[in-house]
């Protein structure tokens, strides 16, 4: 089973339901998998204190030109729909920021005068946290596009008997594409005007993909109930409700997960846990 753990917004408490969980799943199932998909700031490592036996480098390809054999025809800049290329009197400009790496100008070069370099995006680190295997992303600062290192996270290896995937926040590219092929999505949203706005660009985001899914609410007791009234009429089910409590603040602060401080908030994220394997069964 795939579990994604999504939020329309940062700051939600994504990444602590999504370590938790994991934490709390890891101490019955043989297998559990942790993928940290939040590759811009990936911070689950802070909590889980993995230890990293590999590190992998991540490439695109992008595209080279050789002028001896380049006419300057202009054509690679009409087949590239994100501009990454620009042909000038006798210059071939190349945005590598922009190239997505699809090979669409070394396809379609009449005089075959473009071939493409790997250039490097980011890398991969994956190791054991315990009984959990890790792997987290991390994106090269500057580089503005996560979906090429969130999908090579997610092929490294055949998912374990669980995974948990700490998704980004929002509902742009990286999200889907962290979310796809999840067998059950976790939305984590905060009881606040905000919060509510956020989830629901998520949750028609969620629905759109047709993937089963509930929402987490954390700091429960703050705000309001518009929340609660708007995952009734959707008819989504909420799974849990965090209290609002310093304690979790201050072991949110230490790194440490909050099911290793006792039983109370262990029978939290055990209901999730039976709620979601409940409604897959």
């Amino acid at each position: 089973m795939i579990i994604s753990v999504a939020s329309g917004k940062g700051g939600t408490g994504k990444t602590t339901v999504a370590v938790n969980l994991a934490l709390l799943l890891s101490e019955k199932e043989p297998e559990v998998e942790f993928i940290d998909c939040d590759v811009e700031e990936p911070n689950a490592h802070l909590f889980l204190k993995p230890t990293i036996e590999r590190r992998i480098e991540v490439h695109i390809p992008v595209p080279e030109v050789d002028l001896d054999r380049c006419t300057y025809c202009g054509r690679c800049a009409e087949v590239c729909v994100y501009n990454a290329i620009a042909v000038v009197k006798n210059r071939v400009l190349i945005f590598q920021e922009l190239c997505h790496g699809c090979g669409g100008c070394t396809l379609l070069c009449p005089e075959k005068a473009i071939h493409e370099e790997p250039r490097e995006i980011g890398v991969l680190e994956e190791g054991r946290a315990d009984s959990i295997k890790f792997l987290h992303g991390s994106l090269n600062i500057g580089e503005p596009k996560a979906t090429p290192l969130i999908r090579a996270a997610k092929k490294q290896h055949e998912p374990s008997q669980i995974r948990i995937v700490d998704v980004p926040p929002g509902t742009s590219c990286p999200v889907i594409e962290a979310v796809k092929d999840s067998d059950f999505i976790i939305l984590v949203t905060e009881p606040t005007p905000f919060g509510l706005n956020d989830l629901m660009l998520a949750a028609g985001l969620v629905r759109k993909l047709g993937i089963a899914h509930g929402v987490v609410i954390n700091q429960a007791d703050i705000g309001d109930g518009k929340v609660t009234d708007y995952c009734k009429k959707e008819d989504i089910p909420i799974l849990a409700e965090i209290p609002f409590d310093r304690r979790i603040a201050v072991l949110y602060s230490r790194g440490t997960p909050v099911v290793r401080d006792g039983d109370e908030y262990r029978t939290i994220f055990r209901e999730i846990w039976n709620s979601i394997h409940s409604r897959k069964a």
